[in-house]
């Protein structure tokens, strides 16, 4: 008997509680903006991630360049520090040319990057060049490095202190002391000819 009374007593006020709930709650789970401590020497500091900055050159060819992380120092509105970035251009005739980089200036207003690091250029013509500098001008669609060069491509392998890519991708100048070893053109040691 004292079951029969017990259990729906026990009901009656899980249901009387369920009802009740949300008016016993005292927080607010509103969205509210609040405030945030900022240091004033990191106000004046811009950074964003994944960054994205696109534009044309004098042709009207478009390059974007992005990276993961990018910072603009105080009093400076052209000039943007970036990690890990990575421009994409394309040319004229249709290909398309990828530098990417551990790190890299942009200067917004010249349209120009100067990129450091482990500087890796690809072009999809089947050429790849890595070096450690490399000054781009977007706009004018030239590059240049003056240190240690080394790539492959369809003619072989070289390896130069210095580069120029000029006319949008069309010519590519090596510097300094310069070694090309020509495609097949190379065998080793005690190889006979057929």
């Amino acid at each position: 008997m004292l079951m029969k009374l017990l259990l729906p007593a026990i009901a009656a006020g899980l249901i009387g509680l369920i009802v009740a709930w949300p008016q016993l709650r005292t927080e607010d789970t509103r969205f509210r903006p609040g405030t945030a401590r900022i240091n004033p020497g990191e106000a004046e500091i811009v950074r964003m991630t994944n960054a994205r900055f696109q534009g044309a050159d004098e042709r009207g060819q478009p390059y974007v360049v992005t990276s993961l992380s990018a910072t603009q120092p105080t009093g400076t509105a052209n000039v943007v520090l970036m990690e890990a970035l990575k421009a994409d251009i394309a040319t004229s005739d249709g290909a398309w040319i990828a530098l990417t980089a551990d790190s890299g200036i942009y200067y917004r207003d010249q349209h120009k990057v100067d990129l450091s690091g482990s500087v890796n250029i690809f072009h999809d013509q089947g050429y790849e060049f890595r070096s450690t500098v490399a000054a781009i001008d977007l706009k004018a669609g030239a590059a240049s490095g003056n240190q240690r060069v080394e790539g492959q491509g369809p003619f072989g392998q070289i390896a130069a202190e210095g580069f120029q890519i000029l006319e949008r991708g069309q010519r590519l100048i090596f510097t300094g002391r310069t070694r090309l070893v020509m495609g097949g053109g190379e065998r080793p040691m005690g190889a006979q000819r057929p």
